[in-house]
């Protein structure tokens, strides 16, 4: 049995679905989700559907119960993602799960992203508890910076892509690449402390623009700008200010090099290279009525 939480987010949902591809029946994955009425299709595709709530530990022990592995896919809740992850991981291990796989962020044990500190708390904890796991360290999702957090038609029809990235290297991937690679651990033995630093040929936000430039036939450049600056811009775009500090900084850091690995464990558990920029882009423009 196979347990996915989160299981109707996008990264979730395309996790199920590589599963499935794999061959795993629908009755052996298990999807634990918040909202059990948001996952009537998959429970028509034959997967178990049990409420799992991060905030109320009673649903997790249920959730949970019966699990050989279990993915632990973070939520949103950014200022909640450790106490929530340690909640998971404890109920996993009182159901006796046999192992944990996490969804962590790329180089979490040297990146200085804010979004990234509960990420090293919760890598930490894990390998504390004693649990059989997994790391599985996502690199950023490319459709995110393509405009599925909004702001790529304000982009095309200013001409200007704004940043605060700088010319540093992202080493981006699609969600659907990380989630393929998410399901070949699951369904692969000897993982037992292993740690996938999952990242895709390097990009920068100029790189980026130009392909959106190419793909739409309008002119877009990247323009970058200092944190505070961008986190202004983006509190008049509606930001709330909290959320614009930490979309700067994250797009700051990779002028650290956060977001920039060079394993390729991901085009190794895909067995291919992994999908091009332009590719990735050209789907989710298409998705947004971009293209």
């Amino acid at each position: 049995m196979i347990t996915i939480t989160a299981a109707t987010g996008r990264y979730g949902r395309l996790v199920v679905e590589a599963l499935l591809r794999r061959g795993v029946p629908g009755n052996e994955i298990v999807a634990a989700v918040r909202g059990p009425e948001k996952a009537t299709d998959l429970a028509a595709r034959g997967l178990q559907v049990r409420e799992a709530d991060y905030d109320r530990p009673k649903t997790l022990a249920s959730a949970f119960a019966g699990a050989d592995k279990i993915l632990l896919i973070p939520t949103a809740d950014f200022g909640q993602r450790y106490p929530q992850m340690v909640r998971a991981v404890e109920a996993a291990i009182d159901a006796g799960v046999g192992l944990i796989a996490y969804a962590s962020f790329v180089n979490t044990d040297t990146s200085t992203i804010r979004l990234g500190e509960a990420h090293k708390q919760t890598e930490a904890f894990i390998r504390e508890s004693g649990v059989s796991y997994v790391m599985l360290r996502n690199g950023a999702y490319i459709e995110v910076y393509a405009g599925d957090l909004g702001g790529m038609d304000y982009a095309l029809n200013s001409g200007t892509l704004i940043g605060s990235a700088g010319t540093g290297k992202i080493s981006g991937a699609s969600r659907g690449d990380l989630a393929e690679a998410a399901a070949v651990v699951l369904t692969s033995t000897d993982q037992d402390g292993k740690v996938y630093e999952l990242g895709g040929t390097a990009w920068t936000k100029a790189d980026l623009a130009a392909v959106v430039s190419q793909l739409t036939g309008r002119p877009l450049v990247y323009q970058d700008m200092p944190p505070e600056a961008y986190a202004q811009v983006l509190v008049a775009g509606g930001f709330p200010q909290f959320m614009a500090e930490i979309i700067a900084d994250a797009g700051f850091s990779a002028t650290r090099g956060d977001w920039y690995t060079e394993s390729t464990d991901l085009p190794r558990l895909l067995g291919r290279p992994s999908t091009p920029l332009i590719d990735v882009v050209a789907m989710t423009l298409k998705r947004n009525g971009l293209l």
